[in-house]
């Protein structure tokens, strides 16, 4: 599955010169994570309420052009690899209109309790669905 959605650029998003601010992407690829979660079945304050927080460990992002204001980004989201400790997310922005690609990115989270402890595996019922994710792709 990859959950897809569309994003105004707007004032806040951009820097003095009129271009998105890195920190926007940031942003709005979590958004799509957050929301990828949510079609999966579990929103964050679900997950938060069975003592599951997933925050990032780690990003690999390529900035390839810049996003003005008043533009229309595509944000898409899937799961592109799970370990059983780690899911990573590919995370591609791009341009409504002519297709540009802005950033890629690949997204790892991990799962953590609320007292920020770590879980040796991402727990259930997380893992069954990223694990049915990962199978799902590679079945094309």
């Amino acid at each position: 599955m990859k959950y897809i959605f569309e994003q105004k650029v707007y004032f806040s998003d951009t820097d003095n010169y009129g271009v998105v601010w890195h920190g926007s992407y940031l942003r709005w690829m979590e958004m799509g994570r957050i929301e990828f979660c949510t079609k999966l079945g579990y929103t964050l304050k679900q997950l938060e309420d069975i003592d599951i927080l997933l925050p990032v460990s780690n990003i690999n992002i390529k900035y390839k052009s810049s996003a003005k204001l008043e533009d229309v980004v595509v944000i898409e989201t899937e799961v592109s690899e799970y370990t059983g400790l780690t899911a990573t997310f590919h995370q591609i922005i791009r341009s409504k209109d002519t297709g540009k690609i802005y950033t890629i990115a690949d997204v790892m989270i991990v799962a953590v309790h609320k007292d920020a402890k770590l879980y040796r595996r991402i727990p259930e019922p997380l893992a069954h669905l990223f694990e049915k994710e990962i199978k799902c792709q590679a079945q094309g």
